[in-house]
């Protein structure tokens, strides 16, 4: 919700209006001043730190009186910025399967989601167990959340600063078992979900390195 609340912030702003207007059709420096009602060099100055943002780039030119006239659109990176409805239809989705489905079904099906999400990652038999970690990072930020890997009483935990998938965990925590099994594949080891679901939930996953292996089994 903080990030929603941060987006519609910013797309109220001036460069919030210009990335509006650019989402509807691109647009030249002149045909944007007049819609936000401020001079050409003042727009100029928004698009050029949009564009340092990723968000828009120049996509083609127009024949002007003395010299082209630049379009401007909007980047893929840019329509990351509106609200989507992933979460919410994916909390309906399971719902449903839930009253059709017996729930190991439900889970084997998850973690075979993960195993697939993983499919584009360099196999772990191939990379040290360091690069397999940080491999399994930029996974997590790859589906919108962020992680770090901490060394715990001896045990190898990757440890989320809030959960991607938030929005469903609360009411599906066999969600989790999807990133567990995501990251199972990505490191090559195996690996158990330790997640916090209750307020402000926390990714967490515990890596069952040979050395934790070895410490259960005394």
């Amino acid at each position: 919700m903080k990030n929603l609340r941060f987006t519609r912030r910013f797309l109220q702003s001036t460069r919030g209006r210009i990335i509006l207007l650019l989402r509807e059709k691109p647009s030249t420096v002149a045909e944007l001043a007049v819609a936000v009602g401020l001079t050409d060099n003042a727009v100029r100055a928004h698009l050029t730190t949009l564009e340092r943002d990723g968000l828009v780039l120049q996509s083609g030119a127009r024949a002007g009186f003395r010299k082209p006239h630049y379009s401007y659109e909007l980047t893929a990176e840019a329509d990351q910025l509106f609200p989507k409805a992933y979460a919410a239809v994916l909390d309906d989705l399971l719902a449903v399967l839930k009253d059709d489905f017996e729930i190991q079904k439900i889970k084997a099906a998850l973690q075979k989601v993960g195993r697939h999400l993983a499919a584009s990652h360099t196999p772990g038999e191939y990379l040290s167990l360091e690069a397999r970690l940080e491999g399994a990072l930029q996974a997590i930020e790859n589906l919108g959340g962020q992680a770090r890997v901490a060394r715990e009483q001896g045990k190898t935990i990757i440890r989320g600063a809030g959960c991607p998938l938030a929005e469903v965990t609360a009411n599906h925590g066999e969600v989790c078992g999807m990133l567990e099994a995501l990251l199972t594949q990505i490191i090559g080891l195996p690996v158990r979900q330790v997640c916090k679901r209750e307020s402000s939930p926390q990714c967490c996953f515990e890596v069952q390195t040979s050395a934790n292996r070895k410490k259960a089994a005394r």
